[in-house]
């Protein structure tokens, strides 16, 4: 990932042991009295990168952002035994008395909403508030969409049919089985590298649409946001083009390993839904309420990976039980990173400063 004009330096991950093999890399930045913060990646299995501080004022904040079981600089990579979300609900837990902080609010989006919500179930004292940006519900909905070819009129085909291992049809259970004994296998072959190349252009492709859609509402409404989202845009679309030239080339790359260890621990944790029981989210999003921790729900209205549904709903639940919640609904898609979603994030995680 390219960092902005004047980013701050990315350091080397340090490694806290947490359990069997399993290694939790982390890193520390910004002010070392500052107002803590938790910072939680996406996936499963992605991992946090230089440009997911941007929300934050790193001469007032100090921020802490681990890489998950299994994923980012943690070791070993793509490891998925002892790998669930109690077990990194305790591994936080965990860094957290390793460094002597008493209380961190939590920065979280997609995946990483719901292991914010677990370990703020868990643990209510330590969080002072949240902010959970385009939340994940784990719907077979939303796994669906992730894996199986979409008959929406006018939808992108996500990748060419013939590079893509799952075909209409498949119910998400069998789409998950067959592109997890895919990537597990031993030594790549033509099969596994289309799996994780395919599914990596996926992504991209339903992140390109909620972006696209936000360009149309940025130009339909003369926003002075649509420059910015149309050269966020342009980049995406240089993204997708290289994707696309990749995915029949032979030969593993660098990228292709990352890949690899990526879309193991995805698709296990897909599998499982998530570890979380049914009913359990919203168990979390009650407790919270009662507790009175303040949650800023942070949801792109053109979001093509998780529903803003989903926030919309979290936050009802919170209001009617009571508590301190805040609906956002920018007009952007997925991404954190797009203009007029980090022009809200970085109000909400900066609003607490003086």
């Amino acid at each position: 990932m390219q960092k902005p004009p004047n980013a701050t330096p990315w350091p080397a991950p340090r490694r806290l042991p947490v359990g069997g093999l399993h290694r939790m890399a982390w890193r520390e930045l910004g002010a070392a009295r500052g107002e803590p913060w938790l910072l939680l990646h996406g996936g499963p299995g992605g991992a946090c990168q230089p440009g997911m501080l941007r929300p934050f004022d790193l001469r007032r904040q100090r921020v802490i952002a681990p890489d998950q079981r299994g994923a980012g600089a943690s070791r070993p990579r793509g490891r998925t035994q002892g790998n669930h979300t109690l077990a990194l609900v305790a591994d936080l837990e965990r860094l957290r008395e390793q460094l002597g902080i008493q209380r961190w609010s939590v920065l979280a989006g997609s995946w990483g909403t719901v292991v914010a919500l677990a370990y703020a179930q868990q643990h209510p004292a330590r969080v002072p508030r949240l902010v959970l940006r385009g939340a994940f519900a784990l719907t077979r909905r939303e796994i669906g969409g992730l894996l199986l070819p979409s008959a929406r009129r006018g939808q992108t085909l996500r990748a060419p049919a013939a590079l893509w291992p799952v075909r209409p049809g498949d119910g998400v259970p069998v789409a998950l089985q067959r592109l997890r004994q895919l990537i597990q296998n031993g030594t790549p072959g033509v099969a596994s590298l289309r799996a994780w190349r395919g599914w990596g252009l996926r992504e991209t492709a339903d992140a390109a649409h909620g972006l696209r859609r936000s360009l149309r509402h940025a130009a339909h409404t003369g926003s002075p946001w649509a420059n910015p989202i149309r050269r966020e845009w342009a980049g995406l679309q240089r993204q997708q083009r290289r994707a696309l030239a990749r995915l029949p080339q032979p030969g593993v790359r660098r990228s292709d390993r990352a890949a690899r260890t990526r879309y193991r621990v995805q698709a296990h944790y897909l599998l499982h839904r998530g570890f979380m029981r049914p009913g359990g989210l919203d168990r979390a999003v009650a407790l919270l309420a009662r507790e009175r921790i303040p949650v800023d729900w942070v949801h792109g209205r053109f979001d093509a990976i998780c529903p803003p549904a989903n926030s919309a709903r979290w936050a009802a639940l919170g209001r009617r039980a009571g508590g301190p919640v805040v609906l956002h609904l920018p007009p952007s898609g997925h991404l954190g990173g797009e203009p007029t979603m980090l022009a809200c994030l970085r109000a909400c995680v900066r609003r607490s400063l003086p």
